[in-house]
């Protein structure tokens, strides 16, 4: 066990000390390293690719359990009806996307370029350009931590929603593996995400080659800062910073009315239909319509909005997450102050609020 910082495992490089680090480069070693921290009272703070996560500038008071297991195996549809991929909660998340596209798969390229590891990836359920994980998800294996036992559980039993789940912001189940439907000879997911499918040159609804979809997502993320690049600090981030606000179908036209009239009654207010006649909103562009513009507060500021994508909150390399935690009130206030809507961050934040 050795001291380390935080910032070193996160893609925000923030985040102050832990008490101590363990690796786990399989799935045996991530449970008896929990069960043996849970037995001494030790708190564990267990991390995976770290990129949806925002640590205090005084670190974790603990051991951080990093996640390193590696293994991936591919069922065909003799086993199970359907082909699949089960894969160790530790691996690369786009790593698999792509591994399963080189095997002759399609299903899980829409969500190419999202950074993480894939056991994370069921916690938040994760989603982009029209698919989410709850749409592919076959079972998920976790560590109870109460019993120290494994087993697997379906989707039915997660709660899987908007970028959450029955896993997120509890700490009693720790997911050792994910398992995900696939589909035959390299067959997308349909494309229901209009920029993507007109970028394909395919109607809404339609599938393609997954390789060229992989593609055209991972050019579409590019031009957003979404892509990891170590030389680029607009993807010193943790993805989109807040989840999109959903009202209920009885909030709707009060929500759409004050926020006609603050942008003006012609302006189109981008809106989706959600379950039961709830509506989602744009964060990104009522953080924009709210005043907010690409790279604020400025190049001087050691946190920032994204050059590329007003939702993703970067560091500039020298800051702190107390900088960036100020600048996310910032953007939270003036979006409520101009529309009524509060909005709620995405990653998880330790040993720190807002």
């Amino acid at each position: 066990m050795t001291t380390t910082l935080l910032a070193d495992l996160t893609t925000l490089r923030l985040g102050g000390p832990a008490r101590a680090l363990v690796r786990c480069p399989d799935t045996r070693t991530l449970v008896e390293e929990i069960s043996a921290l849970d037995r001494a009272g030790e708190p564990a703070l267990v991390i995976g690719g770290g990129s949806n996560l925002v640590v205090a500038d005084e670190g974790f008071d603990g051991t951080a359990v990093l996640v390193r297991s590696t293994g991936v195996r591919f069922g065909t549809g003799r086993e199970s009806g359907r082909a699949h991929v089960t894969a160790d909660a530790g691996v690369g998340w786009d790593d698999l996307v792509g591994a399963t596209l080189e095997t002759g798969f399609g299903g899980l390229e829409c969500l190419s370029g999202i950074p993480g590891a894939a056991g994370t990836t069921p916690v938040q359920n994760v989603g982009a350009y029209g698919v989410e994980v709850a749409d592919v998800l076959r079972s998920v294996q976790v560590l109870d931590r109460r019993t120290g036992s494994l087993r697997w559980v379906s989707p039915s039993e997660l709660g899987l929603g908007y970028r959450t789940s029955r896993l997120k912001y509890r700490d009693e189940f720790v997911v050792v593996a994910v398992s995900f439907w696939l589909n035959e000879n390299r067959v997308s997911q349909s494309l229901r995400y209009r920029e993507l499918s007109s970028a394909l040159g395919v109607e809404p609804g339609d599938t393609a080659d997954a390789i060229a979809v992989r593609e055209e997502v991972l050019a579409l993320r590019r031009g957003k800062g979404m892509v990891l690049d170590d030389d680029d600090h607009d993807t010193w981030s943790a993805g989109s910073f807040f989840t999109n606000p959903i009202v209920t179908a009885q909030e709707a036209p009060a929500v759409l009315h004050r926020i006609r009239s603050r942008v003006g009654e012609d302006i189109t207010v981008p809106t989706y239909p959600e379950p039961a006649g709830g509506m989602k909103l744009s964060a990104g562009w009522l953080i924009e319509r709210a005043g907010y513009a690409r790279g604020y507060p400025g190049p001087s500021s050691p946190v920032r909005l994204s050059t590329k994508h007003t939702l993703a909150l970067t560091n500039r390399g020298d800051a702190t997450t107390e900088e960036l935690l100020d600048l996310a009130r910032d953007v939270r206030a003036g979006v409520r102050a101009a529309f009524g809507l509060t909005l709620h961050p995405e990653p998880v934040l330790v040993n720190c609020s807002l």
